[in-house]
């Protein structure tokens, strides 16, 4: 049996710009400030990135929570999920088009060079309309994407989205030019959406270069009905230096 590594933590603290022993060392010190001590080591760590240890314990999960700023359900950790259940809501969702402003639409699926490599900073850009206020909106995040064979994984580095303390956390497949996976925002807690958590799932070609991603994200709106709009990546760095990291710690113009 293959133990699926945990490319979400990983990206995660890469963009919090810490070693393996610095997140370490910031869980034990969470521990004492929380009143709850750990043992939290570098090797501890190794475990939990490489999927050796699938879950957390609680003591370490509250640490986690603390120092990365999101729940630990967003930390790649295998956690029992709770069943819900879908109602429909009468209205129905918002699906958008694409048009001639805003994202523009992804080119043909053609073949790409065999060994590309996607690692690197992306400004990730998508739309959304918003019932409450009858209007589309935009955000835009710095996202570090990690590639490990097939999979990417995508984490917004700290003070790099449009909206204010709304990381946002990528968790996608690329076969050949056609990328599909899910992705996460944790949205501000003093922000519009009071801390609301989004999710939903997102569709992508590749461009021919390898440095523009586009397509469409789904997902469900505050009254569970589905909604849908366009969604693109491009790269703007290979580098995932941490000078590379601080100098995109802010938010995108």
């Amino acid at each position: 049996m293959t133990t699926a590594s945990n490319d979400v933590l990983r990206a995660v603290r890469i963009s919090l710009r810490m070693s393996q022993d610095d997140l370490a060392k910031a869980l034990r010190a969470a521990g004492e400030e929380l009143g709850d001590p750990n043992e939290a080591s570098k090797r501890l760590v190794q475990r939990w990135e490489s999927g050796t240890s699938r879950a957390p314990r609680p003591v370490y999960a509250r640490a986690l929570e603390y120092v990365t700023g999101r729940p630990v359900e967003a930390l790649g950790f295998a956690l029992p999920v709770p069943q819900a259940r879908v109602h429909s809501d009468s209205a129905g969702g918002h699906d958008m088009d694409l048009g001639p402003e805003g994202i523009q639409a992804p080119t043909a699926p053609q073949p790409l060079p065999d060994g590309m490599n996607y690692s690197g900073i992306w400004l990730s850009r998508y739309e959304f309309f918003s019932s409450s206020r009858d209007e589309t909106f935009e955000a835009r995040h710095y996202v570090v994407l990690l590639q490990h064979g097939t999979r990417l994984t995508g984490q917004s580095l700290p003070g790099a989205s449009s909206n204010p303390d709304s990381p946002l956390t990528l968790d996608l497949t690329i076969d050949r030019s056609v990328v599909t996976g899910s992705w996460t925002e944790q949205t501000a807690a003093d922000g519009y959406y009071q801390g609301a958590r989004y999710h939903g799932a997102i569709q992508m070609l590749v461009e021919p270069t390898g440095r523009r991603m586009a397509g469409k994200w789904v997902g469900f709106g505050k009254d569970f009905d589905v909604n849908t709009g366009p969604w693109e990546l491009r790269l703007v760095d290979t580098s995932t230096s941490k000078a590379t990291l601080r100098s995109y710690g802010r938010a995108p113009d």
